[in-house]
Formats: C-alpha cells, structure tokens, sequence
C-alpha cells in the first residue's frame, strides 16, 4: 500500500536511485497533448480574414469590370489624341478647350457617318421590300420551269402568313424589341461614360503625370515618363497609318463602285475604309459584305466582281501597302501583330482586339530602351545559308561541278605549258596518258630529282 503524508495526498514515490523526481509547476503550462498552441487561434482568424477579403476583391473586380475596361478604352483614346492637343496647346490655346475642339470634330465626323449610313440602308432595305414581289416571281418560274411544278406565290404567301413559324417569329421579335432598347441604352451610356474619362485623360494629362511621378522615386519618374511619351508616340502612329490606309481603301474602293454603277458608292467606300482597318482579323469580312450585298441588288455578276476586288486588294494591302506605312509609326511584325490581336480578343472581346496592336507595340518599344543588343557575326547561317564541311556538307551536284572545274582547269594548264613536260609524256615511252593528278605527281618527282633527269641529258651533249 502506497505510503501518505498528513494532508491525504499520495506521497511521491521515490526513484530507485533514492531521489524524488522534481515536480512540475503550474506555470510551466499544460502537459504536451492537452491544449492547442497560443499562435493557432491567431493563424485561424487571419487565413480566413485572407480568404475574405480575396473574396471580396473578386467580387468587386467583377463587378466593375465594365468600368475598368471602359477606362481602360478612354486612356487609349486620351493617347491617340494627345499629338493633335498638345500641338494645339503649344500655339496658346487652353488644353481643355484644344480637347473639346478635337473631340467636336470627332463626334461630327461620326454623327455624319452615321446618318449617311443609316440612310443608306433604310433605302436599300426599302428597295428590297418592294422588289421582293418581283425576286419571288423570278424564283418560283425557275423552279416551275426547272422541276415541272405548278406554284404560285399567293399559296406561298397565304402559307407563311398562316404558319406558326412565322407567329413564333413575330412574338418574340416583339418580346426582344425591349432588349434591344436596353441594349442601345446601355450602349449609349458606355459611350457617354467613355468619352468623359478620355476627355479628363487628354484635358488633364500634365496634371495626371505629376501625381503619378509625385510618389515615385525620381529614376523611377524619368521610367514612368519614358513610357508615356512611347505609348503616346506608338498609339497616335497606330491611328495615323490605320487612317491613311482607311482613306487608300476607301479611294480605291470608290473607285471600282463608281465605275460599276452601285449606287450610295461614297457612303460604301467610307464604310469599307474604316470597318477593314479599325476592326482587326474580321474587318475586311465584315466591310465587304455590305457592298456586295447591294451590288447583288443590282446585278449579281458585280457582286462577284466586287468579292474579286476586295480579295486581290486585301493581299496588296497585307503585303505592300501596310509594311510601308506602319514601319516608322508601329513597327511591329505581322506575326506577332495577329498574336496579340488573338491574345486580345480571348482577354477582352472587341475591346482587345482594338488595342491589343498599339498596347504591343508600345511594351516591345519601352523593352527595346532597355535590352542591350550586340552586333550580329557575319556568318552565312544568319543569312539562311548552310555551312558546307568536307563531303557531308556539300550535295552532288556541288561536288560534281567542283571536280568539273578542276578536271577543266588541269587540262587547260597541260594544253598551255610552255615546258613541254606534258607533250614528251604522251609521246614518250608512257603508252597511257596520266590524269590530272598523275600528272601533278609526275612534274613534282621531276622536281624533286632533277639532278637525276638532267646528268644524262647534259653528259650526251657534253660527248656530242
């Protein structure tokens, strides 16, 4: 039985060596096991508030995206107007009214576009709705004539009027008239919205830079800087030769039009200028597909002559026109330009489409500044041509021709040998004439011994 002291408690049992074991006290905290550790609780609450706020951050990135990307769209429409204010403002004029005066002549060059558009298409589809009649009748006399039938178009009409295809047709036309206004609400607001932001980006840009620079260091500042002047430089290049190929395309395309008779040829060839080069990868598509569409209404053999045209100026303009104009304003390579127009469009939509080119550009620019480059060593592989060592490297035909020449040029040097070494070998006790190499062998012996060849020859002119 365990020995207790006077208080009840069991009294700690002695070691075998005969010492107590020291006792633990109660600050040294709970025994191993039982309780967690005081940083735990700590680490909990701020991996969750982490965790919350990165929530928070992608909901609110989310939810603002629209904003970011129209800001994102006024910064390079503030850029692509910043040559023409600041050289307005370098002759005097207040910033804020040189922006106004650019952005007026913008919004009166596109509200005049597109009123002619309009018109033009409220026209043509007018035109169609009348002679739809007469394109019905042509087309049920071919089939008749074709497939021995017996049609009309009053069945035809009565049996679309009373389908129920074209009943679903008109009730949800009528249930997304609502969308549709929505929609050009919305798009109405995105302009409005963006036209604001670009407008304070142009108006105050000097502002804008010096509250970027003001918390920055300065190296960092004249960086900063750096890049702003290239994407001002790349972007309004970008704008420039895209507008001066809009009005080639456009001058040229007039030209076909009016010389095939479409009418509304100026509104067309506007059109095919300014969709074919603002609108990336499917532009040219898209800007011919309306002249066609309307030189079909005339004569369906000037639509062909049309998608003829557009096709042979499209490979013109890819492979003469455009690498002449953008060498000195964009500088880019048609490769990577279709990358980063592809890369865009999977990132942005439209929208990086749009200004994938001149973002690319830019970025390649400001690296260019940093990227120390050497000179290139003048080796035939940097121009596309291989190395020829020994037999391996060279083909047959190259190894043929060369044995060619030197066959030719050795017998050339045994026909025009003054010594006539080669003359007494063919005639003398040698009953085959040696080859070239046999030749070179035997002029070298004679060389080597000629003390040998000579003492006979001397000796018998001596005893003479």
């Amino acid at each position: 039985m365990a020995s207790t002291d006077e208080s009840g408690h069991d009294a700690p049992q002695a070691s075998p060596s005969g010492t107590t074991p020291p006792t633990r006290s109660p600050a040294d905290g709970a025994a191993p096991g039982t309780g967690m550790p005081r940083w735990l609780p700590r680490a909990m609450v701020l991996a969750l508030a982490l965790v919350a706020v990165f929530q928070l951050g992608s909901w609110a990135f989310h939810q603002l995206i629209g904003l970011l990307i129209n800001i994102l769209i006024a910064f390079f429409l503030a850029l692509a107007i910043e040559p023409a204010v600041s050289r307005m403002s370098a002759y005097g004029m207040r910033r804020g009214l040189a922006t106004f005066l650019v952005f007026l002549g913008l919004l009166i060059v596109s509200a005049g576009f597109v009123t002619l558009l309009g018109s033009m298409l409220a026209g043509q589809i007018i035109k169609m709705i009348e002679d739809f009649p007469d394109y019905l009748d042509s087309v049920i006399n071919w089939i008749n004539t074709h497939f021995q039938t017996d049609l009309r178009r009053v069945d035809i009409q009565e049996g679309l009027l009373h389908s129920d295809w074209l009943r679903k047709y008109v009730q949800n036309s009528a249930t997304g008239v609502l969308d549709v206004s929505t929609q050009v609400l919305g798009g109405l607001f995105q302009l409005l919205t963006i036209g604001l932001f670009s407008f304070y980006f142009a108006a105050d840009g000097p502002r804008l830079r010096r509250a970027l620079c003001s918390v920055l260091p300065p190296a960092r500042q004249v960086e900063v800087l750096r890049a702003w002047e290239i994407a001002v430089d790349k972007t309004g290049g970008y704008i420039y030769s895209r507008g001066l190929m809009a009005l080639v395309s456009g001058v040229a395309h007039y030209i076909l039009l009016q010389a095939l008779g479409i009418p509304y040829a100026p509104v067309l060839a506007v059109w095919v200028g300014l969709v074919s080069q603002f609108i990336p990868t499917i532009g040219t598509y898209l800007a011919g597909a309306l002249p066609m569409l309307i030189a079909f209404t005339v004569d369906p053999w000037y639509a062909l002559w049309v998608l003829i045209f557009v096709v042979v100026y499209q490979q013109f303009e890819n492979y003469m026109l455009q690498p002449k104009l953008t060498a000195k304003t964009v500088d880019i390579h048609p490769a990577v330009a279709f990358g980063s127009v592809i890369a865009g469009t999977a990132l942005l939509g439209a929208v990086g489409a749009l200004i994938s080119i001149p973002a690319v550009a830019t970025l390649q620019a400001f690296l260019g500044a940093y990227v120390k480059r050497y000179a290139v060593t003048d080796d035939p592989r940097v121009h596309g041509h291989r190395t020829t060592r020994g037999s391996g490297g060279s083909g047959l035909l190259t190894r043929a021709r060369g044995l060619w020449e030197r066959r030719s040029g050795a017998a050339e040097h045994t026909a025009t040998d003054p010594s006539g070494t080669a003359d007494s070998g063919a005639t003398g006790s040698g009953p085959t004439d040696p080859g070239p190499a046999d030749s070179g062998l035997t002029d070298s012996g004679r060389r080597n011994s000629g003390s040998t060849d000579s003492e006979p020859r001397d000796s018998g002119d001596g005893s003479s």
